[in-house]
């Protein structure tokens, strides 16, 4: 199994540390202030995950970045290039308390986040759907809840694909970044906020 590190413990970085644990799946959760601000939600999120810091979330094999939109290039700088490893996109370009669009001068929020991740296979994922439903029950109206996902790399896609359907819900692979990422935006795309289930 891969090792997994987040970087971001706000509500998306909990919300995809609370699905792990669940699945008894180990990572490591990194915030701005350090290890010892996590006690409390590493005590709540469960054993498997442990709180560490910035460059220990950004050495595992995978790495899911959600972090303020404003608050990316200093999370993110100064990190070692990723090195072909897999960097989760979890991002939106908009954030409280204005809910103000970020001006991406009609880049998508992936093209942009790419940038600040050098070496890296980004995948984009676990953004689309709200939190207190990436945290849940998977297992919803006899179905399995769907997540989107996409990238330009297929083997780095799958691994995604793969720890999808391993926390229980159902992916959907939406292509290349230059539609998948466009299409899961939030805001600008269609598919943000839907809470669609697949059967069978």
């Amino acid at each position: 199994m891969s090792s997994i590190g987040i970087i971001g413990a706000g509500q998306i970085g909990r919300a995809f540390a609370t699905a792990l644990a669940r699945q008894g799946i180990e990572a490591t959760i990194a915030n701005s202030r350090g290890p010892d601000s996590l006690k409390e939600i590493v005590v709540a999120l469960g054993p498997s995950i442990r709180g560490g810091t910035r460059e220990e979330a950004a050495a595992k094999d995978i790495v899911l970045v959600a972090v303020n939109w404003s608050k990316l290039p200093a999370a993110l700088s100064g990190l070692p290039d990723f090195a072909g490893r897999i960097v989760i996109d979890a991002n939106n370009p908009i954030e409280a308390p204005l809910f103000k669009p970020a001006e991406l001068h009609g880049r998508s929020s992936t093209e942009v986040f790419a940038e600040l991740v050098p070496g890296a296979w980004v995948v984009k994922a676990f953004n689309h759907l709200q939190p207190h439903l990436l945290s849940g029950d998977p297992q919803a109206e006899g179905g399995r809840r769907v997540l989107f996902h996409s990238g330009d790399h297929a083997p780095a896609k799958a691994v995604v694909g793969s720890l999808i359907d391993r926390l229980g819900f159902c992916g959907i692979d939406l292509g290349p970044l230059a539609v998948g990422a466009r299409l899961a935006q939030f805001p600008g795309g269609p598919l943000p906020a839907l809470n669609l289930v697949r059967f069978g």
